[in-house]
C-alpha cells in the first residue's frame, strides 16, 4: 500500500528550530574509529559447513591450525562437514585500551549453509597498516535459520552471517595522543556557512574570547590554548556540550517505489498552474473460429475481434498556486483531493522542472 509521509511540522504552525549540542552536529579531528579484517575457521556446525572440495582454503586454514596445535594432517584425507572458513570484521573505537572488548561480525565465504551454533577459533584482526590489533573468539549468534529435506528447503534470514557480542579483545592501541594536540578541528556532518558561522561564534560566547575561526562551511578551527583549559579534553568535553541552532536546507526526499514524501515546512512554491489527469488503454483480444458444416467444402478460420477502450480518470483541473505557498500546504490540498501519492510524485517532479519548487529535490 502507498503510504505519504510528511514532517509533523510540516503541517503544523513553523517554529524556528529547537538548539542542538554540537556532539550532535560535529565530528572532532582525530577521534574516529578504525576498522579491523581477519581470516578465521567456524567449527561446531551441524553438518552445515563448507564442502571441502567446492572451498579448498577452509581445508588450508584448518591444517594450519591443527599442526599450529601439534597434530600432523599432512597427506590425510578428511572432508568434515561441521567446519567453515569465514571473514570476521570489527570497528575499533577511538582511545580503545588494551584490554576492551569489541563486538565482532562473522560472514562465511565459501558454500557454508549455516553459521548456526558454531563456534570462531581464535583469529587475529588486522587494520589497514597490517598490524594486528584485536583478537576475536566465541560463540556465533546468527540471525537466521535454515531446514532442507530431500525434495525442498527454506531459509528466512541470513544464517551464513552472525556476531559475537564482546568477542573481541583488543590487543594493541592506537599511537595517538590527545593531549599533546594544541588545535582541533571540528567537521561538520553537514556542511553549511550559516551553521559553521554560529557555531564560531557560540564557541567564542562560551569563552568569552577568541578560540574558534571558521575555515570553511565544513571545517570550525579550535586554539586549545586559548580556551585555558587543563587540557584538550577538558575543553572538547566544554565545547560539545554548547548549544547551537543549526540552519535547515530546503529539502524534498522521494521515495518512488513506496511513494514516501518527505519535506521541512521552510520548502516554497513560485506562482504555478497545474492540471493533472490519467488517461488508461484498455485492448482486449478476443478471436472468432468459424468452422464449415459437416461433410461441406472449406476451411476452418480464425477472424480476429479487438476490443479497444480509451478510459480518462478523474483528475485535477487547472488549479493555480498563489506566490510563496509553503510545499506542505500543496501536499495537504492534494492529499485532501485524493490525490495518490505516485502522482503528487510526478506533480511535485514536475513543478520542479518548471523552477518553481524551491528546494533540493531527491529522488530514490
Amino acid at each position: 500500500m502507498l503510504t505519504l509521509l510528511t514532517a509533523a511540522l510540516a503541517f503544523a504552525s513553523p517554529v524556528s528550530a529547537s538548539p542542538i549540542r554540537l556532539k550532535d552536529l560535529v565530528e572532532f579531528d582525530g577521534v574516529r574509529s578504525n576498522d579491523l579484517v581477519g581470516y578465521g575457521l567456524v567449527v561446531g556446525l551441524n553438518g552445515t559447513g563448507d564442502g571441502l572440495r567446492n572451498s579448498p582454503f577452509t581445508e588450508e586454514i584448518m591444517s594450519n591450525i591443527l599442526e599450529r596445535l601439534g597434530v600432523n594432517v599432512t597427506g590425510e584425507q578428511f572432508r568434515p562437514r561441521n567446519v567453515a572458513a569465514v571473514i570476521v570484521t570489527a570497528s575499533l573505537p577511538p582511545f580503545s585500551r588494551a584490554g576492551s572488548p569489541i563486538d565482532v561480525t562473522v560472514s562465511a565465504i565459501g558454500d557454508a549453509k549455516s553459521l548456526l551454533g558454531g563456534t570462531l577459533i581464535m583469529t587475529p584482526l588486522n587494520a589497514a597498516d597490517g598490524e594486528i590489533y584485536a583478537v576475536a573468539q566465541g560463540t556465533i549468534i546468527a540471525g537466521g535459520a535454515s531446514a532442507e529435506g530431500d525434495g525442498a528447503s527454506v531459509v528466512q534470514g541470513v544464517p551464513t552471517s552472525g556476531t559475537i557480542p564482546s568477542g573481541g579483545t583488543v590487543e594493541r592501541e592506537v599511537a595517538f595522543e590527545f593531549s599533546d594536540l594544541s588545535s582541533v578541528r571540528l567537521a561538520l556532518r553537514t556542511p553549511d556557512f550559516t551553521t559553521a558561522g554560529r557555531i564560531e561564534t557560540a564557541i567564542n560566547n562560551d569563552f568569552g574570547r577568541g578560540v574558534a575561526l571558521m575555515l570553511d562551511p565544513g571545517t570550525v578551527y579550535i586554539d586549545i590554548a586559548a580556551t585555558g583549559m587543563p587540557s584538550p579534553a577538558h575543553a572538547m568535553g566544554r565545547i560539545e556540550n554548547i548549544l547551537v541552532e543549526p540552519e535547515r536546507r530546503a529539502r524534498v526526499v522521494v521515495d518512488q517505489r513506496s511513494g514516501t514524501i518527505v519535506m521541512g515546512d521552510d520548502v516554497r512554491i513560485s506562482r504555478v498552474a497545474v492540471s493533472q489527469g490519467n488517461l488508461t488503454l484498455r485492448i482486449q483480444e478476443q478471436p472468432l473460429v468459424i468452422q464449415p458444416n459437416p461433410f461441406s467444402p472449406g476451411d476452418t478460420m480464425i477472424v480476429p475481434r479487438t476490443d479497444a477502450t480509451l478510459e480518462e480518470e478523474p483528475g485535477i483541473g487547472l488549479a493555480e498556486i498563489s506566490e510563496g505557498t509553503s510545499l506542505s500546504e500543496v501536499v495537504a490540498g492534494l492529499n485532501a483531493l485524493g490525490v495518490a501519492p505516485r502522482d503528487m510524485i510526478d506533480i511535485l517532479k514536475s513543478i520542479k522542472a518548471a523552477g518553481a519548487l524551491h528546494a533540493e529535490f531527491i529522488v530514490r
